[in-house]
C-alpha cells in the first residue's frame, strides 16, 4: 500500500471518528448508563426509546459482521467498569458487547 493510500485512509478515520463525536456532542446528553446493573450486554432495561433509537440508527449490531472491527478495539468503546459485565460507548447509553459492531467504528488509536 502506498502512502497517499495510507494517509487517506487515517483521514478518512479521524473524520469518522469527529463526526461520531460532533454527533454525540449535539444530543446534549451523558453518555453515561449505569452498566453495572445490566444483567447481560443485550439488556436494554432502563433506556428510553430515544436511546434505543439512536443504537439503532448508528447500526450497533451485536455481532459483529467484519471480524477485526468490534467494540472492544474501536477508539469509541468504554471498557467495562469495576464489577460490571458490558461495556459501553461513547455515542449512546445502554451495555454494550465488545464483540459488537456498529457504523461509527474507528480504530482505536495507539499512544507509541
Amino acid at each position: 500500500m502506498n502512502r497517499r493510500v495510507t494517509i487517506k485512509r487515517l483521514l478518512n478515520c479521524f473524520l469518522a471518528l469527529g463526526s461520531a463525536k460532533m454527533l454525540y456532542a449535539c444530543t446534549g446528553k451523558d453518555a453515561e448508563y449505569d452498566l453495572a446493573n445490566a444483567e447481560h450486554c443485550g439488556d436494554l432495561e432502563g433506556l428510553d426509546e430515544v436511546e434505543i433509537s439512536k443504537r439503532k440508527q448508528l447500526g450497533y449490531t451485536e455481532e459483529t459482521p467484519i471480524e477485526e472491527n468490534i467494540c472492544g478495539n474501536c477508539q469509541l468503546y468504554l471498557p467495562p467498569k469495576q464489577d460490571a459485565n458490558c461495556g459501553g460507548c461513547q455515542l449512546f447509553k445502554g451495555p454494550v458487547y465488545e464483540e459488537a459492531y456498529c457504523t461509527y467504528w474507528a480504530p482505536r488509536v495507539s499512544n507509541a
